[in-house]
């Protein structure tokens, strides 16, 4: 999982939007695995992907099993702001640094809020570079 994380983020921020067919292949399998492990309803994750986050357990479960998935969160659902940064591209590491950074720092009442709260700040913050499988 540890790789797939690593080329997750180095073709997100490198190419935002732009995914080649092999990740879409691996963003495709990190949602059926998170939907299939919290039972998220679809609509939720739909809705959330433009922003409307909506205060369910589920889909902050299904945002903390992406981060777990791609090994960027421990069991309480804290991201490590380093291990982000360290494998985002230079030319995107100025914008990043800080909205990682600060939206990391915010916690919620437990692991999964702890994500969700992450992913809401990301959106708020930076809403051209969110994104949500």
């Amino acid at each position: 999982m540890l790789k797939l994380f690593f080329v997750f983020l180095s073709v997100f921020f490198h190419s935002i939007w732009s995914f080649d067919e092999d990740m879409q292949e691996l963003i495709k399998n990190l949602h059926t695995t998170c939907v299939g492990e919290v039972g998220v309803q679809e609509e939720l994750i739909s809705r959330a992907q433009k922003g409307d986050f909506a205060d369910v357990e589920e889909l902050k479960c299904y945002t903390k099993c992406i981060f777990d998935q791609l090994a960027i969160a421990d069991e309480n659902g804290v991201a490590d702001p380093e291990a982000a940064l360290a494998v985002i591209p230079a030319n995107m590491q100025a914008t990043a640094d800080p909205i990682i950074r600060k939206c990391t720092a915010l916690r919620g009442s437990n692991p999964c809020d702890n994500v969700f709260v992450a992913m809401k700040c990301w959106y708020h913050e930076s809403p051209e570079t969110y994104f949500m499988p």
